[in-house]
């Protein structure tokens, strides 16, 4: 066991100290006021993670960094980029267009993702809808809860001869 200090400094800046379960022990034993200011963290023994858990403490940003928006014509780029290449010779055949939703909706999540970076706050929901071009009409609707601000979304829409695709990705910002 291990004890974890986190403090911040004037800068803002958190510097943590940790102290071994001895150093700990007597700490402790002689200022037991200060045990609540101390975050007490068991060393993990499973099979090739040994060492302390990492814990981060909140950064309380309310909203996303110039650097960090979400880029709206990237993401319609990658839709229209995944359907096209999909989608171009497609017939519309029910079976398979179940396997190729479920394929160009991860294949747009993993680019989106990628093209965001690791360091980003955005819950990334893609929608892809394929459905028969038989003439008919048909409208796509959804509701979101969000904060315009910060939260978008893209869309492409696609037809062919047989069938009609609707790729749909919004960004929402979480805290």
């Amino acid at each position: 066991m291990i004890a974890v200090k986190a403090t911040k400094t004037r800068s803002g800046e958190f510097v943590v100290t940790m102290t071994t379960k001895k150093r700990w022990k007597s700490v402790m034993a002689h200022f037991p006021r200060l045990r609540r200011r101390y975050l007490l963290y068991d060393t993990l023994e499973e099979e090739g993670n040994k060492g302390a858990q990492v814990v981060l403490e909140n950064t309380y940003q309310l909203g996303p960094r110039e650097d960090q928006r979400f880029c709206t014509k990237k993401a319609e780029d990658i839709i229209r980029d995944n359907l096209h290449s999909h989608l171009t010779d497609a017939e519309y055949n029910s079976e398979t267009c179940k396997n190729l939703t479920t394929q160009i909706t991860e294949t747009i999540k993993t680019q989106i993702k990628t093209e965001l970076g690791n360091n980003n706050r955005f819950k990334i929901v893609v929608l892809v809808m394929i459905g028969a071009n038989w003439g008919q009409g048909a409208r796509v609707a959804s509701r979101c809860l969000w904060y315009p601000q910060y939260d978008r979304f893209a869309q492409y829409e696609y037809h062919n001869e047989s069938l009609f695709a609707v790729g749909i990705v919004y960004g929402i910002y979480y805290e």
